[in-house]
């Protein structure tokens, strides 16, 4: 079992920046492919980014590539997300996600745990 708890949305202007914290715990977090997705209302989940397990690899979707930055701790089994230059349509619950065969996929049903979310809104 792996347990996630993401950490540090919140309301933030257009323009702004944020970070994004996925704690996780149970089994070696050092080992796996972590992502992050975004779902918005009444929209299916969808890929953010993704680093590899020594985190020498990263991953972004076209639609974040140059505003966000995912990175990990190993010793602190800790994922963050750097959200800056944020846009409205960047309003989206975001999850944490591990990936515990490597598939380094960009397919929710590849990632084997979840966090719960945080929430990111965006003000114009």
């Amino acid at each position: 079992q792996v347990q996630l708890v993401e950490s540090g949305g919140g309301l933030v202007q257009a323009g702004g920046s944020l970070r994004l914290s996925c704690a996780a715990s149970g089994r070696t977090f050092s080992t796996f492919v972590m992502a992050w997705f975004r779902q918005a209302p009444g929209k299916e989940r969808e890929f953010v980014a993704a680093i590899s397990w020594s985190g020498s690899m990263t991953y972004y979707a076209d639609s974040v590539k140059g505003r966000f930055t995912i990175s990990r701790d190993n010793a602190k089994n800790t994922v963050y997300l750097q959200m800056s230059s944020l846009k409205p349509e960047d309003t989206a619950g975001y999850y944490c996600a591990a990936d515990l065969s490597s598939t380094w996929s960009t397919q929710p049903v590849q990632y084997d745990y979840w966090g719960q979310g945080t929430q990111v809104t965006l003000s114009s």
